[in-house]
């Protein structure tokens, strides 16, 4: 099972070949792009950071909550 651990040089150029084929130069960049996002946001959320735009709005919640019981 370990020897499946273990990439060569080979193999990697012959994937990155085959990712060259099937989406070619041009969209390469932009999935990265992509994965980059995806990845920062699964970080953001496991360490419990929400987008801007999130907190903005819990806080505003939690303000009209405050208005309405006083």
């Amino acid at each position: 099972m370990t020897a499946f651990l273990f990439i060569g040089t080979t193999e990697i150029i012959a994937i990155v070949l085959v990712v060259l084929l099937l989406f070619g130069g041009k969209k390469i960049p932009e999935l990265m792009r992509g994965v980059g996002k995806g990845v920062k946001s699964f970080k953001d959320g496991m360490n419990g950071k929400d987008d801007d735009a999130d907190v903005q709005e819990k806080t505003t919640e939690t303000k009209d909550k405050a208005d309405t019981e006083k």
